[in-house]
């Protein structure tokens, strides 16, 4: 059957038993996301072996037609998905908040108690973010020395003889060891808490057509969470906070914050379970 429609139509299995069984292969209009998620469990559960081995075989030479014909339903279904999959990622960026000394290391002025213990996952979400041809964003906070452009109520942390945080230039504004801007990635300075907040950064996505947005960093009440608000707003779908690579000053605090989060839509999956 030839499928008449546009990129969404896709093949999908109609019924699979227990013992991996193939049945039929029907076309239909599925949703990208539908077609990757439906094609990889019928990886799990169908393999080529399987397949040929499918007692549907009226007699050899029939059967081996079948299996051919079974064999190109499935690496179509397979080239389908990885090229969704592709095209997802493409239209996805992510987003590493204030992932900067003065808020990781130990003693800093703005020193955020959970950033040390996330810093493995959002290295590790960085590199698998940059496998799949996502657009990365440090969004990072650089002030002026004299504290002009930063909140009023955290002004007093500037100025002469004052520790003046995440000042441009110093060590405090650069991103913690083992965390590198690579050719491709795209910095984003920002003097709020939302990284979208008088930035370019809605425009940029936008130029770069994508559509959702992945969150990590620090930290969960503030940046993170400001952010992710205003995504959600923008109509970027889905917006997911990977919760195990935010963090806060406690976990309480952290948990509290994913929990609204989540409460407006957003997703928030495990590393692990982003990864896979």
């Amino acid at each position: 059957m030839k499928c008449d429609a546009c990129l969404q139509c896709k093949v999908r299995p109609s019924a699979l038993t227990g013992e991996g069984q193939f049945h039929t292969v029907q076309y239909m209009r599925m949703p990208a996301e539908e077609v990757y998620a439906m094609t990889r469990n019928l990886l799990l559960r169908v393999s080529i072996t399987s397949i040929r081995s499918s007692p549907v075989q009226p007699n050899p030479g029939s059967g081996l037609r079948l299996d051919k014909k079974r064999g190109n339903h499935l690496r179509r279904a397979i080239g389908t998905a990885e090229a969704m999959e592709a095209e997802k990622w493409k239209r996805t960026a992510l987003l590493v908040i204030d992932m900067q000394n003065d808020f990781i290391k130990a003693g800093g002025p703005m020193h955020v108690a959970g950033g040390k213990a996330i810093v493995p996952s959002v290295i590790q979400a960085v590199d698998v973010a940059r496998q799949r041809g996502m657009l990365v964003v440090w969004a990072v906070r650089e002030h002026d020395s004299f504290g002009r452009d930063v909140e009023l109520f955290r002004r007093h942390l500037y100025g002469d003889g004052k520790e003046k945080p995440t000042t441009k230039g110093t060590y405090g504004a650069e991103l913690v060891d083992g965390l590198i801007i690579r050719e491709g990635d795209y910095k984003l300075v920002k003097t709020r808490f939302s990284a979208f907040f008088a930035t370019n950064l809605h425009s940029l996505l936008q130029g770069a057509g994508i559509k959702s947005v992945v969150v990590v960093g620090v930290q969960t009440p503030n940046c993170v969470r400001q952010t992710v608000f205003d995504a959600v707003s923008l109509d970027y779908q889905p917006v997911t906070v990977i919760i195990d690579a935010t963090a806060a000053a406690t976990p309480l605090v952290h948990n509290a914050n994913i929990f609204d989060m989540k409460n407006i839509g957003v997703e928030t999956p495990t590393l692990q379970e982003w990864c896979s």
